[in-house]
């Protein structure tokens, strides 16, 4: 019989600590009459720091993915980290499941709050997210946006390739690992030097982050639009595309692809690579894309 102490929850403490010694609080706005409620974390004083939003993927709440980014980002920029709904404790009555859903109900959170102009960074689902507000917004709101490992190009024969590489039927199966066995498959496709982990802690993991919303979130995976669409609405903002080079769920070759594509202007579109990471460069070499993300976010802009 296992313990019923939980490491992972324990750990999931000492990440909301991270998150309140930066100054973050963790609050909550209804929206669209009450039909939806979202929380995201935020700091309770007032600043004149530029707004970063960050965006985050398919997986636990932000506070497991964007742990190495809040003590360095918040003392250059004011942070608003949301929970996207079905993840954390965002819930939503209506029947929409999209990412262009997804989007349109941050920005009401940011109207809610006051935040006119910001910055989006999305990593993997998350990054579909931030394209979508991005796109809403217009240049306007958001002068520049970060995609980080988000296949923006994805059309269905990608998840044939994955399910194929991965041996599993179903893509739900990855992303929604139920399994000691199977989150092993999955942190080898997302970390490149993926350490070892025993099966005790995988199954805590699972039981902690993996069970809630599980049906609302295959309803999400599902009704994913970007790979029903022809092509890119092209962005007029300055655009970041950060990939690792050994992405398992990405390929690097759909970053090289989406730099063509997304921009209206060539040359407002960067491609990073950072090497020996996979699918979560930002937990795997936390120091450069920090690096990078706010050197891009801080040049200014020639108009």
């Amino acid at each position: 019989m296992e313990s019923c102490l939980s490491i992972v929850s324990i750990y999931g403490s000492y990440l909301h600590r991270i998150f309140t010694s930066a100054g973050l609080r963790r609050k909550f706005i209804s929206i669209d009459s009450g039909e939806t409620s979202l929380y995201y974390w935020t700091p309770t004083n007032t600043t004149t720091r530029p707004t970063v939003v960050l965006i985050h993927g398919f997986g636990p709440e932000p506070k497991w993915q964007w742990m190495h980014q809040i003590k360095p980002l918040s003392s250059r920029f004011h942070l608003v980290v949301p929970e996207l709904i079905f993840f954390g404790n965002s819930t939503t009555h209506s029947s929409k499941r999209t990412e262009i859903f997804q989007a349109e109900c941050l920005i009401k959170l940011l109207d809610g709050i006051g935040v006119d102009k910001f910055y989006p960074i999305g990593t993997s689902y998350g990054g579909f997210v931030a394209y979508h507000v991005a796109r809403i917004c217009g240049k306007e709101r958001v002068q520049k946006v970060v995609i980080a490992s988000s296949n923006l190009l994805k059309r269905e024969g990608d998840n044939d390739k994955l399910l194929k590489s991965a041996g599993v039927n179903k893509i739900e199966e990855l992303l929604l690992p139920q399994t000691a066995a199977m989150i092993k498959i999955v942190l080898k496709l997302v970390i490149y030097r993926c350490p070892w982990l025993p099966d005790f802690f995988l199954r805590d993991l699972i039981r902690t982050l993996y069970t809630d919303n599980r049906e609302e979130k295959v309803e999400l995976i599902n009704a994913v639009t970007l790979e029903k669409s022809d092509g890119l609405h092209q962005l007029s903002q300055k655009v970041l595309i950060l990939w690792g080079d050994h992405d398992g769920i990405f390929p690097i070759e759909k970053a090289g692809e989406i730099k063509k594509q997304i921009g209206e202007k060539e040359d407002d579109v960067v491609l990073e690579v950072i090497k020996n990471t996979s699918h979560i460069p930002h937990a795997e070499n936390p120091a450069r894309f920090n690096t990078i993300v706010t050197n891009f976010l801080l040049t200014t802009i020639s108009i």
